[in-house]
């Protein structure tokens, strides 16, 4: 399999397969392929999975591509304007937030992962339910904003706004600690609670929640 990501803030995601090669994503993912590729809708994993799947707000029904009589391409693309990055899961698993999984190679498990402290579920701003991304092969994960993506050494520590953490490797302890005194809490615009990553391992933040993008449009809505 090989791949481009193209595009700047509604990127795309380019994967070309051979004959023999298999890709799955997201249903509703795909934008365009070519005109050699089949793309069928698979209950990976069975019943129980695929209600997992669909409580991580991925799609129940996984959608598999594959190219017959030669090259194939098959775009996708994210939903919201923002940013798509490939992982290697091969190196390690990863939590990833809720509706982050685009796509990958069918060697790629997807999972539900939960919340490891109440204190996450409360206030971590992503709820209970997370994504984990394991197996071997190449994934997509696509968010909204633009991407700043942290090597963290063992013990370093980044102090993350709530929910704008979009992924982070199954190395990094995550917890949600204080933001600071009361004064800096009422009036410093990040709420009660950050959100603490603790390494070693990679982390992706984004620069805007999907949230913070709807209630920016708010105000030029139309209304009666």
């Amino acid at each position: 399999m090989r791949y481009t990501i193209t595009g700047d803030n509604l990127q795309f995601v380019n994967v070309q397969m051979e004959e023999n090669e298999t890709f799955q994503s997201i249903a509703g993912a795909m934008s365009y392929m070519t005109g050699n590729m089949i793309m069928e809708a698979k209950l990976q994993g069975g019943l129980l999975k695929g209600l997992g799947r669909s409580l991580t707000g991925a799609s129940m029904f996984l959608v598999q591509y594959k190219s017959k009589g030669g090259t194939g391409i098959v775009g996708l693309g994210g939903s919201v304007p923002g940013k798509i990055i490939d992982l290697d899961i091969g190196q390690g698993k990863w939590l990833v937030q809720k509706t982050g999984f685009l796509g990958s190679q069918l060697s790629v498990e997807l999972n539900m992962a939960f919340q490891k402290k109440l204190g996450n579920i409360f206030f971590g701003g992503e709820g209970l339910i997370l994504q984990e991304l394991s197996g071997t092969g190449i994934a997509f994960v696509a968010a909204c904003g633009d991407f700043n993506v942290v090597d963290l050494k063992p013990g370093e520590q980044y102090k993350v706004s709530t929910a704008n953490a979009v992924a982070w490797q199954s190395t990094v302890s995550y917890d949600i600690t204080a933001a600071g005194g009361i004064k800096t809490a009422v009036f410093g615009g990040e709420g009660l609670f950050v959100t603490t990553l603790t390494g070693p391992g990679k982390i992706i933040i984004q620069s805007m929640t999907l949230g913070e993008l709807a209630a920016s449009l708010i105000p030029y809505l139309p209304s009666r």
